[in-house]
């Protein structure tokens, strides 16, 4: 990058995901950068970015297209790269603060979704709302007639927030892996998981831990939970039920059925139940577990 002010440079007309999140990550890290739209190929020469423009990848030189035959490279679950994820591969772990952790989760769950549109690599047609047909909605209609950079310029502050979103949720999950861990290292029945606050756990602990059963944790509200382990993410099938005596039981009712004079309700589904204090939720563990 050259000591002017830098200039990063796509194509002109109509935008789309990858070329509006590129030069929203850029904007990321180069704030005072100069976004110029172009296919005029003396300009594109002048920019110390191209991208999505210009049939040349060549990271060292800043040339992100992925449009000249053959293509750019594809990662290694087929997926081939568009504008976006051949300059992710070079800046994302500086936009990400040097952690690779973060950047691989934003590849995984941003990067390469959009990659994967944008190169039509999608099993079955695309149902419902997706952030690339978002993006192409900024682009005006037929019967707008609207200047084309304007537009891009909102497609680009919209993406910047969606992208800082996704930064944060993937470091949110990175410090969460390390809190869960520590909670099942130091829990006293392998089986039951303790979290002083609530931490998003179950990726950590399907990974982690074979034989968690429950997870206990405070909710928002000051109460305590119980939450079954599922078998897996996404499943509705547990590794252990809670007793099915309390299914759909609240107030006085659980609370005969459990003995805990505190006891506040349990879920049809039995996956969750609650107590107002923490020690009333961990004998509804050991009852759980001693059915």
């Amino acid at each position: 990058m050259t000591e002017h002010t830098p200039v990063i440079a796509t194509h002109n007309g109509n935008f789309h995901a990858d070329d509006v999140f590129a030069v929203a990550a850029l904007k990321h890290l180069y704030p005072s950068a100069k976004v110029i739209r172009t296919r005029n190929l003396d300009e594109l020469d002048q920019a110390d970015i191209v991208l999505d423009v210009g049939g040349v990848y060549d990271a060292d030189k800043g040339r992100f297209d992925h449009h000249q035959r053959g293509g750019a490279g594809a990662r290694d679950n087929g997926i081939p790269y568009s504008s976006f994820g051949l300059m992710w591969q070079k800046y994302g772990l500086e936009i990400c603060a040097g952690n690779q952790e973060v950047t691989d989760a934003v590849d995984k769950n941003l990067v390469s979704v959009i990659d994967a549109i944008d190169c039509g690599h999608v099993d079955g047609p695309l149902t419902g709302v997706s952030l690339s047909q978002t993006i192409s909605m900024f682009n005006p209609t037929w019967e707008e007639h609207g200047d084309f950079d304007a537009c891009f310029e909102e497609a680009v502050t919209f993406a910047s927030r969606v992208l800082a979103r996704f930064i944060a949720s993937a470091n949110g999950g990175v410090n969460a892996k390390s809190i869960v861990l520590e909670a099942i290292k130091n829990a006293n029945d392998p089986r039951v998981i303790v979290l002083e606050q609530f931490t998003p756990w179950k990726t950590t602990v399907l990974n982690t831990s074979k034989d968690a059963l429950f997870m206990i944790y405070p909710s928002q509200t000051g109460e305590w939970r119980i939450q079954t382990v599922p078998v897996e993410l996404g499943s509705f099938e547990d590794r252990k039920k809670l007793p099915v005596a309390w299914a759909g039981l609240s107030g006085k009712e659980l609370q005969e059925v459990t003995g805990l004079d505190d006891a506040m309700f349990c879920h049809n589904g039995l996956f969750i139940a609650g107590c107002a204090s923490f020690e009333n939720t961990m004998k509804m563990a050991e009852m759980a577990l001693a059915e």
